[in-house]
């Protein structure tokens, strides 16, 4: 019988979130890697599962010392569960090594889809997350998180990240500090869970938020999307020239980058003609 790894997704906090494949798997598998033992076995206890699994433990530390006996476990043939305390394997917790370790062996890997923080988060923020990006945690130092918001500064997908509650104050006041105090986002704190919370604001507004109590508990942040540069209809003239080198008529031409760029179709096709115009710039 061939190996597979199997990553699983866990509850964040709800216990009812676990899918009945979660459950299954518990109980089947010939060896679980836990990020933390004594949460699987409450997981399962909880669940109603008698775990048979071997259970060993797979963390930031032991990560890479572990690995080499966990794939060769696969490729005897068993089946290895690969589960973090919360949310999706290697999804800012340990697993990507031990994916790629046997996708390299070529050795089957599946995964068990379900919670997730990151995109819980993105849901709930109440922003424009169509496109998004994930960052995992800031800096810990103000001057290294200053540069990490300054990537951010023209980013114009969402983006979603980590912080630790007594962390948070600071970041968000570093964020106003780079980006601005209008910039939009949401702070949800211990989703899932009893208390639940969702701050939606501006950057200052949810600053001054975070500096006025103790916040705890585990902290997703969703940041706005940067505005996109206002553009004149003489930025776009050399992109209509293009679609004309390339067979379109001006006018449709015209069209297709006045609608993409948000400027007047009328305004940018005067302006392609002043261009070709013998005196024009």
């Amino acid at each position: 019988m061939a190996g597979q790894l199997v990553l699983a997704a866990t509850p964040l906090g709800d216990i009812r979130d676990a899918s009945p494949r979660l459950t299954d798997m518990l109980a089947k598998a010939d060896i679980i890697a836990a990020e933390d033992t004594r949460r699987t076995r409450q997981l399962a206890a909880a669940l109603g599962v008698a775990l048979t699994a071997k259970l060993v433990s797979f963390y930031d530390h032991v990560e890479k010392t572990r690995l080499p006996a966990l794939v060769d476990e696969v490729a005897r043939g068993r089946t290895v569960l690969l589960v973090t305390d919360a949310g999706m394997p290697s999804i800012s917790d340990p697993g990507y090594r031990l994916v790629a370790a046997c996708a390299e062996r070529a050795l089957v890997v599946t995964c068990l889809p379900g919670p997730s923080a990151v995109t819980t988060a993105l849901a709930l923020s109440g922003l424009p997350v169509d496109r998004f990006c994930f960052d995992g945690f800031p800096p810990r130092k103000s001057g290294q998180r200053r540069e990490f918001f300054e990537t951010l500064r023209d980013e114009p997908r969402a983006c979603v990240f980590f912080e630790a509650p007594h962390r948070l104050s600071d970041c968000l006041s570093d964020a106003v500090s780079v980006l601005g105090p209008q910039r939009r986002a949401a702070v949800c704190r211990e989703l899932t869970k009893t208390y639940e919370e969702v701050k939606r604001g501006t950057l200052q507004e949810l600053a001054d938020w975070a500096a006025a109590q103790p916040v705890r508990g585990e902290i997703t942040v969703v940041l706005e999307g940067a505005a996109p540069a206002a553009q004149s209809v003489h930025d776009q003239v050399a992109d209509v020239e293009r679609l004309v080198a390339a067979g379109s008529r001006l006018k449709a031409a015209c069209a297709v980058i006045a609608e993409r760029a948000g400027v007047s179709k009328r305004e940018l096709y005067e302006a392609v003609l002043a261009r070709r115009a013998p005196d024009g710039d």
